[in-house]
């Protein structure tokens, strides 16, 4: 599978592609198996304006693997616009489920920061979020968006 390591304000990131399409973003610098297709270029590139400020939403083709249902929590999730945040509970009522289920397809996310699962907070906090260095790095991603978290 071609895939491309990229530095960036979150840590190594490898991108991995499958048919044409981004299938996984890995916290991980997998630079012995590089492969700069034109789509794991253009996937770094969108990823350097985002952590630049200058890009607040992501245009590639992407195929996650994942039951039915974590395809519909992970598209609600790509809904949410640059700088806006939504509770679990909020996608548990639009998707008729219930929070702790969202929560659990958030974590098995494989396409992390495109697929902005670090949009999504607990109704009385940050939530969890299992890339990178966990709450640090949602703190930040939420940070780079202009998303300004309350004071515990």
């Amino acid at each position: 599978m071609p895939s491309i390591s990229t530095s960036t304000p979150v840590g190594h990131l490898t991108i991995d592609e499958r048919d044409g399409a981004i299938v996984a973003i890995r916290w991980a610098d997998d630079t012995a198996g590089s492969n700069g297709s034109a789509l794991l270029n253009d996937a770094v590139g969108q990823l350097q304006e985002y952590f630049a400020g200058r890009r607040m939403r992501f245009d590639l083709p992407l195929a996650a693997a994942g039951t039915s249902f974590e395809k519909r929590v992970w598209a609600a999730m790509s809904a949410i616009p640059f700088g806006e945040t939504r509770t679990y509970g909020d996608l548990a009522h639009d998707l008729d489920s219930g929070p702790r289920a969202i929560g659990r397809a958030c974590g098995r996310n494989p396409i992390p920061i495109v697929v902005p699962c670090h949009r999504i907070l607990a109704r009385h906090g940050i939530g969890g979020f299992s890339g990178g260095t966990g709450l640090p790095t949602k703190e930040l991603l939420l940070s780079l968006e202009g998303v300004m978290l309350k004071a515990a």
